[in-house]
């Protein structure tokens, strides 16, 4: 395991596909997803996730991509589930550093079996096949921790220095692209409401997905033709999500309201 500063160059060239894919996902519920499209125009990766937490701890923002299917959806809620962030080398570092005066960025170098954790080295690496991850970490003057990071399986080569060198390239981008995320509208609507935040962290994938879309203000209808399912399923998922989070209406969900007359089950 290795960590190393960063100071990106001010006048870096970077493909305009590459940088078009990253802001696309701001302010949505795929920023991994584009963060990972980016980065397979410049290099083979399996996974990608994005944590944000803010200097209190509090998880403010959670994305995760996969190459194939959703295995790195699931893996981000165990995370989130058992807070492996208190755990994980990276954070953990992060969030015992002195506060810099200006915001700083690291690259961060781990395998798998360098993971102390059982439950967390099974659940994020042996679990599902992946032998390592590079990580742009940002940590700001606010006490701010964001890590991005990039995850190959065993089936592919281990990064090298060329690859080092590719993330740290667009580190500033993807550091930049966390950034905005946490301060789009749906951010806004999380940290305005905390307890709804921390109830948003106990929804299933889809049922997050679905409510992500409904806080960037899409209808249900909307919802169905972007997710590419029935109007009925984005119903149900809105119905399941709107009991666990004790909230009756979208109107309600887009100003954080927690009515104390309804009960999430």
């Amino acid at each position: 395991m290795k960590r190393w500063r960063l100071h990106p160059a001010a006048d870096a060239q970077l493909s305009a596909a590459v940088v078009g894919d990253v802001l696309a996902g701001i302010g949505t519920p795929h920023l991994a997803a584009s963060c990972l499209a980016a980065m397979h125009r410049v290099m083979p990766v399996t996974f990608c996730t994005v944590f944000g937490v803010d200097a209190t701890g509090r998880i403010e923002t959670v994305s995760a991509a996969s190459s194939y299917g959703h295995t790195a959806e699931r893996t981000a809620e165990r995370y989130v589930a058992q807070r492996f962030d208190r755990l994980d080398p990276h954070m953990a570092w992060l969030a015992a550093r002195k506060l810099p005066k200006r915001a700083q960025l690291w690259m961060g170098h781990q395998h798998g079996d360098e993971v102390a954790d059982p439950a967390y080295r099974a659940a994020c690496y042996g679990d599902v096949g992946i032998r390592e991850r590079s990580s742009v970490l940002l940590l700001r003057p606010s006490g701010q921790r964001v890590a991005v990071s990039f995850y190959r399986s065993l089936a592919q080569p281990e990064f090298g220095e060329a690859d080092f060198g590719v993330i740290a390239a667009h580190a500033t981008l993807l550091a930049d692209a966390a950034s905005a995320h946490s301060r789009s509208a749906a951010a806004v609507h999380e940290a305005a409401a905390p307890t709804l935040a921390s109830r948003l962290l106990t929804l299933s994938l889809r049922e997050r997905e679905v409510i992500g879309h409904l806080m960037a203000g899409r209808t249900a209808k909307e919802t169905a033709r972007v997710l590419g399912v029935e109007l009925s399923t984005v119903r149900t998922h809105q119905y399941r999500a709107f009991r666990r989070l004790g909230i009756r209406t979208q109107k309600e969900l887009l100003r954080g309201a927690m009515p104390a007359a309804v009960t999430a089950s």
